[in-house]
């Protein structure tokens, strides 16, 4: 990579012009949940309309993933970045314009497309910045405190702007935070050197699409059901489409996805643990917030509020983690994240009628709020660990493909989970039955992710703390 003396000089700016735009994406997959009652009144959308302003983003993000980091890798990430924050701001604007509901599901169509280059070249963009080692190991931490608190801040935001001036106020926000980053990436930011060869065409067509049926597929069973011709044609294509993927790769001179990145037992448990752990997330902040304002009686910026605690005890955990890995091996605070989040999740699933804020619910959201600011940076860090400069983008654009295909994923199961509850559907016993069953259902996701850390992850990194190979190590892992 060419490096500046701007990049060199300015490291500060370097970090704040990537986490803010990281930041953005992140609003906007949470804004909406504190936004959506408001939102449906004034473009009187239905229910499953109201659901595909949300799942149009999920898809389109999900699906082009890879596409976007395989481009940064061609045609330079400093270059795609810029571009897809203009995509991104663009259709923010659009959305916050919005006369009626089908304008509103395209904007936020437009916006996945957006957030698909933005994700994978701001992570790829951070570690060709800062070398490996003490730097990279405090702006990872930054990164991924980023993603901890960038959910439950965003529905603080939109439950603030949703209550105060309108639900139109979320997306406008980031207009002038795009254009800024837009202005300030050329200056800051050194472009990175462009990998010789070509788009694996293939490979990117059979990803997107085999994606993208499958999250369609799992998104449809919240009211088609498992059983709907609809859902198991879209889950049998992508799972399909995703093994002629596979082989296309084996093959491929130049993959878009390089299957030796899942050689390394760390990176692929990484991934994986990061797949069922956002799962669960995803799950909690969707049923955690419909508790707040439909049982509890919560305004949404009250709402939106609820989850300070979580949020300011995240922050403060997630900065601790560059002297933690100093001392210790980056598995355990990972590993003692996964468990807290996990006793966390499993006391809240017990919220009924009856429940108090501050004991059942603000005090539970303190452990998970401590267990996301351990197991963020961590699962980050392992899923880009070891992987050669010429696969940052693959890598970048695994973690996020993981990330967002685990919430689609998550949040489908946890929807068909708590649609199991009998009762009088609307009332306040039935919801939070339902929100008991959706957050055992994301335990249960935690409980996964733990068992894939502890047998993945690391048993290979404590032996390389002492300085000793597993026995089992590949040699691409050797040299990871």
């Amino acid at each position: 990579m060419r490096r500046t003396t701007a990049t060199a000089a300015h490291p500060a700016a370097i970090l704040a012009i990537i986490l803010v735009s990281y930041f953005m994406i992140l609003l906007d997959n949470s804004v909406i949940f504190t936004a959506l009652p408001s939102l449906q009144a004034d473009l009187r959308l239905t229910a499953g309309a109201l659901s595909w302003v949300q799942d149009a983003y999920t898809l389109v993000f999900g699906g082009l993933l890879l596409l976007g980091a395989r481009a940064g890798d061609l045609l330079g990430r400093r270059r795609v970045f810029v571009t897809g924050l203009v995509v991104f701001s663009a259709a923010s604007l659009l959305i916050g314009l919005s006369p009626a509901g089908w304008w509103a599901i395209t904007g936020r169509a437009i916006q996945g497309i957006g957030a698909a280059i933005v994700a994978p070249a701001s992570l790829s963009l951070l570690t060709a910045s800062f070398p490996e080692g003490r730097e990279r190991t405090r702006a990872v931490a930054w990164y991924g405190a980023t993603a901890g608190i960038g959910a439950s801040l965003g529905l603080v935001i939109g439950g603030a702007l949703a209550q105060g001036i309108s639900w139109r106020a979320g997306f406008f926000v980031n207009v002038p935070l795009g254009i800024l980053m837009i202005v300030l990436a050329p200056r800051f930011l050194a472009e990175t050197g462009r990998a010789r060869g070509r788009f694996d065409l293939v490979g990117a067509l059979t990803a997107t699409l085999g994606i993208g049926a499958l999250v369609f597929g799992i998104i449809h069973t919240v009211d088609g059901g498992w059983a709907s011709p609809i859902t198991v044609g879209s889950v049998g294509a992508g799972v399909g489409l995703l093994v002629v993927f596979v082989g296309v790769e084996r093959r491929a001179a130049q993959p878009i996805m390089p299957l030796r990145l899942f050689a390394s037992r760390r990176r692929a448990g990484a991934y994986v643990a990061r797949l069922l752990y956002l799962g669960a997330m995803i799950g909690f902040f969707f049923f955690t917030t419909q508790f707040l304002q439909e049982v509890l009686g919560f305004s949404p910026l009250q709402a939106g509020l609820g989850f300070l605690p979580m949020t300011a005890i995240n922050f403060v955990v997630a900065m601790s983690i560059p002297r933690l890995t100093r001392r210790l091996p980056g598995s355990v605070p990972l590993l003692a994240g996964i468990v807290l989040t996990l006793v966390g999740m499993a006391w809240l699933c017990r919220v009924g009628v009856d429940t108090e804020y501050w004991t059942g619910v603000a005090a539970p959201m303190i452990l998970i709020g401590a267990g996301q600011g351990l197991a963020f940076a961590p699962l980050t860090s392992f899923g880009l660990v070891g992987a050669p400069a010429a696969d940052a983008g693959a890598a970048s654009g695994l973690v996020n493909t993981f990330h967002q295909v685990g919430t689609s994923l998550g949040l489908a199961v946890a929807v068909a989970a708590a649609a199991t509850v009998p009762g009088s559907a609307g009332t306040a016993p039935h919801l939070a039955g339902q929100v008991g069953v959706a957050l055992t259902t994301g335990s249960v996701l935690l409980l996964l992710a733990l068992v894939v850390v502890a047998a993945l992850v690391a048993p290979t990194d404590l032996a390389r703390r002492v300085g000793k190979n597993p026995p089992t190590a590949t040699k691409v892992e050797a040299a990871a």
